[in-house]
């Protein structure tokens, strides 16, 4: 697959795919004889975590120093670990943030609710 098709597959500019490639967030991607980037298929899974890890709010450099302790194998498997279990409690305590702001924005609604319910039968 071309970098165009990457691109647009996963939403993601051809120059990101390409920063994603300079610091090693991706292996080094084969290129055809024109020199132009052929994505594999183990490419694309890289792409996809990658994504979803920055989705999910996780920093360039812990996905850095996550994907750089891979490369040394089985030995980081903890400091892998260890990392990801970081990466979790800081995800669940935004979503506890954003479920209290929910929460708060769902009683000034039904505020403005009853509000506009007893406008109603005036």
């Amino acid at each position: 697959m071309k970098i165009a098709e990457v691109s647009q597959l996963y939403q993601i500019s051809a120059d990101t795919l390409r920063y994603y490639e300079r610091v090693g967030l991706i292996p080094a991607i084969e290129r055809n004889k024109g020199g132009i980037r052929e994505y594999s298929e183990e490419d694309l899974k890289h792409i996809e975590f990658v994504k979803c890890m920055r989705k999910a709010g996780l920093s360039i450099e812990s996905l850095i120093t996550y994907f750089d302790l891979m490369k040394k194998g089985d030995e980081t498997l903890e400091e892998r670990k260890a990392l990801l279990l970081e990466e979790r409690e800081k995800i669940e305590t935004r979503m506890k943030e954003i479920q209290e702001s929910l929460d708060h924005l769902n009683y000034k609604i039904s505020l403005y609710d009853e509000k506009i319910k007893d406008s109603c039968l005036k």
